[in-house]
């Protein structure tokens, strides 16, 4: 099956297949690895074979799937909450022989006691701008989509690394979260979603369970992390 996809894009060795999600400006960037270019940086940059990752906004799967080939963890397991993505991200992980190595979930990870079995998920035009969240009440087409329990999954999948890029619900997912299995987190912070102080509640969870910021692989909105072992 894989020799028979179209190829629009490749990102450090990571074949990506057409699809109705990619246009020029999208092509460019993932040609010259600038697309989620700062995600990517840190996960390669913490990631090591020994580790098992959880990527939780696999979003088109280009992120989980570079780490998977470059940097050769053990297990690479990847959550996306739009459905629509799901055959995109299939296919490019069956293109890139991946099969192995990275599995994918649609579902939605719940950190808080009273997890739900389905939550509400918008869809809009751009996958980008799909969300769990929808304060300004905007246009969307609304699905349910199963829920796993972060804890559990945790336990399950012995992750070690967190790569997270969940459109502005990562705030709620920190706040009742145990990291402590976890020596790096890369995340991306959504500040647009529930404002600067969201994104410092964001940070002060983080350096409270003992991460420290990797200077030169972060930004303002992504952050790379590894556990300090001093503290």
């Amino acid at each position: 099956m894989p020799d028979t996809v179209s190829v629009a894009a490749e990102c450090m060795g990571v074949k990506v297949p057409a699809s109705r999600f990619l246009n020029d400006t999208r092509i460019e960037r993932i040609n010259a690895a600038r697309y989620e270019g700062q995600e990517i940086a840190g996960a390669l940059h913490v990631t090591r074979p020994n580790d098992r990752v959880l990527e939780i906004g696999a979003g088109l799967g280009i992120v989980g799937a570079v780490v998977a080939l470059n940097a050769k963890p053990e297990a690479v397991t990847s959550f996306e909450a739009n459905p629509e993505l799901v055959p995109e991200i299939e296919a490019l992980y069956a293109l890139n022989y991946l099969g192995g190595r990275i599995s994918l979930r649609n579902q939605i990870l719940i950190s808080a006691p009273d997890r739900p079995d389905s939550m509400p998920f918008h869809l809009r035009s751009s996958y980008l701008g799909s969300s769990l969240l929808n304060p300004a009440g905007r246009p969307s087409t609304v699905v349910d989509v199963p829920t796993a329990d972060f804890a559990a999954v945790c336990t399950e999948t012995r992750s070690t690394v967190l790569i997270m890029d969940i459109e502005g619900g990562e705030l709620e997912l920190l706040r009742h979260a145990d990291l402590g299995q976890f020596r790096a987190v890369v995340l991306e912070f959504h500040p647009e979603a529930y404002g600067v102080e969201g994104m410092r509640e964001c940070k002060a969870i983080l350096t409270g369970a003992g991460f420290a910021r990797v200077e030169e692989k972060s930004t303002r909105t992504v952050w790379t992390c590894l556990r300090d072992q001093a503290g």
